[in-house]
């Protein structure tokens, strides 16, 4: 048992800085896909509107990325509790 919270601890840590990273990218490609949007508000030229589409599309699957990263920690948390639950119900 100790084991596997020992593994459990170090997924986490190591899924937690991910999701820090996925945050800034996050950030990044918001702001590059408003920067597009606005550019083919502007324009209102076919080249413009695939970047924004384009831009958009890479946003949305960061912002996938980072939601799939926030439910593998939540995952991660309850068997962490369940496994800190049953070790100190043992003690």
């Amino acid at each position: 048992m100790e084991r596997r919270l020992a593994e459990l601890t170090g997924r986490l840590k190591r899924l937690r800085a991910d999701l820090g990273v996925a945050e800034e990218q996050c950030l990044h490609f918001d702001d590059l896909a408003e920067d597009a949007r606005l550019r083919a508000l502007v324009s209102e030229t076919p080249a413009a509107e695939r970047q924004h589409r384009d831009a958009a599309r890479q946003a949305e699957a960061m912002a996938r990325h980072r939601t799939r990263l926030r439910e593998e920690i939540r995952t991660l948390e309850r068997q962490q509790d369940d496994l800190l639950d049953r070790f100190y119900s043992d003690v």
